[in-house]
């Protein structure tokens, strides 16, 4: 059968002129293409010649997506994370593959310029022979520019696809861009750089990119140690990764590999008998699996290392602008020093899974920081980084804000936020001895708080009440504290000022865990407003550290893969309070572990001090409690939705009612057990506080031996914003917000209550 010649007969020599003439002469046809800028590096096609004389110098040397490593403060690496998973190495780094390349993708590359001549002549030839395109004549170097191309699209599929494209007036475009800047290139490479590059940029499939990934992949070996077969095997999928996938198409990869190795000897790259004896071998097939991103962690610290991530996506340290943030980590070759403590990693993790089951319907989440320094130690959770779900895994991290990829919302803080109204209260000269008499339950008259505005916070009434209706009678501060009194916090946060309770929360750092600032309203004092874990403990590391707050901290050092010191963001360290403030509350949340809600689970052999907190329903549990050395925060609950935690098995064990004193508190004393294990204790500074002459320990020792959590108080919030709960004391019921002129237009989450406009007090 004869072959088809198109364009009415026009021999080979004629189409290979009207191809030379388009290429080279025609600036007009050029001019008329639209050949737009492509990805990141700004690599803008232009009309004409005179628009190539200089070829960007990402040309020379592209801007290689790399792995970066993120080590841990010991220097451990964590995890290995890529945009692309590629490791950059020199040529002589590749073993038999540059050669195995040269012979089955361009022979004669050593020989020709930027275009072969005699390969367009080829395969013109061939193609005009058979009627289709059966051959190609790009040289290694056209098809490193095409690859630069592809590269800085990144994952922008219309930017693939442009620089990609093989028909029509844009795919002709496309050809005579590459031969341009080919040609352009060859004058400022030499031949092995050109090579190097284009090994280290092309694509093996099975997401490994560049040699020296591709040898990881398929033979879970470097490059510098591949035999001869192997190298071969590599070569042969550059032209069609997929095509010549060895995992799904291992007869046809074996007949491409064998090829090369064929053609190896044509290019006098090895001897015959080389040949055959690699040809004997099997394909020899050592996989490893792909990991990529933070499921590359180690011991349990995927959340953390997706802080990390966050942190360089998020903070202006890493870039003006998000676009430059974005580029630095998908450029990757990144070495990342972090705040994380492997002993207190291990601690938080195995506390996390002890406390709570993966498969149970709520999930542990444990962080740590260090006083004075805001340095991260640990994050975890009960259920595994991941993205299978069917695994139980997840990718929410339960312990940050929105931000920084944690829940939507935050959680209610419930009772663990009463130590700020105490702090603002101390500093405002309201003494520790401050007494309130009240009964179980009380009203309050909204128009009594003022909020920052010293406008009234709302109108109405407001029902408080305790947990149990016993608990009725005279209370101090440090009693109040001790008991979590939600009436005595109430009036506490009203003679110590609305703004001010709040705004002590504020300079903290904690804000709402949508990232929003913390509003106004009278039910902060009660733990209603949604934070986040990592936002309480390095909250409490300020009472630890006598008043100075420190912005917290994850990352101690970026190195670039250039070996350059990258600028990271320190920890901010500023007082917020008076030192006798902190030494005070010190000593008060230490009653809390030694006799008060959290008794069963204080530490004994150091100082130590912490606070229960239950929110409404019982769908947070808190524990947040410090040493001098350590701060750890626990909350137990739901992640994507919220339950009551009622009649309930966590990590094994059955509750009746959940509690922060029961579920979290366990989980506090097990990660500070191990965390601390081998540090030295230190003490809290002393301090005298100011007792009132009552008989709270009468209380103390009839409670002793009850459960705190059996019974709630209650509150009917009959004149409060009907729309609205509010968050519990220690022990999870509702506590009612009420209406407040700021807010009338509101509807609060579910999460903020049960929505009845009523409310029960709770504690510990």
């Amino acid at each position: 059968m004869g072959s088809k010649r198109p364009r009415g007969g026009q021999n080979a020599a004629e189409q290979i002129a009207r191809f030379l003439g388009v290429s080279v002469l025609s600036g007009a046809v050029l001019a008329g293409l639209a050949l737009p800028a492509v990805g990141a590096l700004g690599l803008a096609a232009r009309g004409t010649m005179e628009g190539f004389d200089e070829i960007p110098a990402e040309m020379e040397r592209p801007p290689l997506s790399q792995t970066s490593t993120i080590l841990d403060a010991e220097g451990n690496t964590i995890a290995e994370v890529s945009f692309r998973n590629r490791t950059v190495v020199d040529l002589d780094q590749m073993g038999a593959v540059p050669q195995a390349v040269v012979a089955i993708e361009d022979a004669r590359f050593y020989e020709h310029g930027a275009i072969d001549m005699q390969g367009i002549i080829r395969a013109l030839s061939t193609n005009l022979g058979s009627g289709s395109v059966e051959q190609g004549a790009s040289t290694l170097t056209q098809q490193y520019v095409k690859n630069v191309f592809v590269e800085a699209a990144g994952d922008n599929q219309e930017l693939i696809a442009e620089a990609t494209q093989q028909s029509g007036a844009a795919g002709l475009g496309r050809k005579i861009r590459e031969m341009k800047y080919a040609i352009q290139l060859e004058q400022e490479l030499t031949k092995d750089e050109i090579l190097e590059n284009y090994l280290n940029i092309t694509y093996f499939g099975q997401q490994a990119y560049g040699v020296e990934a591709a040898a990881e992949r398929y033979f879970s070996k470097p490059a510098t140690e591949l035999e001869l077969h192997e190298a071969a095997l590599l070569a042969g999928l550059v032209q069609s990764p997929s095509s010549y996938d060895p995992t799904l198409n291992p007869e046809i990869a074996l007949d491409r590999r064998n090829t090369v190795l064929q053609r190896m000897v044509d290019n006098d790259e090895i001897t015959q008998e080389e040949a055959d004896a690699a040809a004997e071998q099997e394909l020899g097939l050592d996989i490893s699996e792909p990991r990529t991103g933070c499921t590359t962690a180690v011991d349990d610290s995927g959340f953390f290392c997706d802080y990390v991530r966050e942190e360089i996506l998020n903070n202006p340290s890493f870039g003006e602008t998000e676009e430059e943030r974005s580029e630095l980590w998908a450029l990757g070759g990144l070495t990342i020093q972090t705040t994380l403590d492997p002993q207190a990693q291990a601690a938080a993790a195995a506390a996390a899974r002890e406390g709570a089951a993966e498969t149970d319907p709520v999930v542990a989440a444990v962080v740590q920081v260090q006083p004075g320094t805001g340095r991260i130690l640990s994050m975890a959770q009960s259920r595994p980084y991941g993205v299978d779900a069917s695994q139980n895994q997840t990718v929410m991290n339960l312990n940050v804000s929105a931000g920084m990829n944690g829940s939507v919302n935050g959680f209610q803080p419930g009772s663990t936020f009463k130590p700020f109204t105490a702090a603002a209260a101390l500093e405002n000269g309201i003494s520790p001895a401050q007494t309130y008499e009240t009964e179980h339950e009380m009203t309050i008259q909204m128009s009594e708080f003022r909020n920052c505005e010293n406008q009234p916070a709302g109108s109405g009434t407001w029902d408080v009440g305790n947990e149990r209706e016993d608990e009725e009678g005279t209370w101090d501060m440090t009693a109040a504290l001790a008991e979590s009194i939600n009436t005595y916090f109430v009036l506490l946060e009203q003679q110590a000022g609305l703004c001010d309770t709040v705004e002590m929360a504020r300079s903290l750092g904690v804000t709402r865990g949508n990232d929003e600032e913390l509003p106004a309203d009278p039910s902060a004092t009660l733990g209603a407003h949604e934070t986040t874990p990592l936002m309480m403990a390095n909250a409490y590391a300020a009472f630890a550290n006598r008043g100075i707050y420190c912005t917290p901290i994850a990352i101690t050092s970026v190195t670039n893969a250039d070996g350059e010191e990258l600028d990271v963001p320190e920890s901010e360290c500023e007082p917020v309070m008076a030192e006798r403030t902190a030494d005070t509350i010190n000593a008060m949340l230490g009653g809390v572990v030694e006799d008060g809600t959290g008794a069963a689970v204080g530490l004994t052999d150091r100082d130590n001090a912490g606070k229960t907190g239950t929110s409404d329903e019982r769908k947070n549990v808190w524990f947040v409690g410090y040493t001098p050395e350590i701060v750890t925060a626990v909350r137990v609950g739901g992640d994507a939705e919220l339950i009551p935690m009622e009649n309930i098995t966590i990590g094994g064990q059955y509750f009746e009612r959940a509690s922060g004193a029961g579920v979290a508190g366990p989980i506090w004393r097990s990660a500070m057990i191990g965390a601390l294990e081998g540090v030295t204790p230190t003490q809290f500074n002393d301090v005298d506080v100011p007792r009132a002459d009552d008989d709270r320990d009468r209380d103390r020792d009839r409670d002793r031996d009850r459960d705190r959590d059996d019974d709630r108080g209650n509150g009917n919030g009959n004149n409060g914003n009907g729309n609205n709960g509010g968050g519990g004391g220690d022990s999870g019921g509702d506590v009612g917000i009420p209406d407040i002129p700021d807010f009338p237009d509101i509807e609060w989450p579910d999460s903020l209550g049960n929505g009845n406009g009523g409310g029960r007090g709770n504690r510990d």
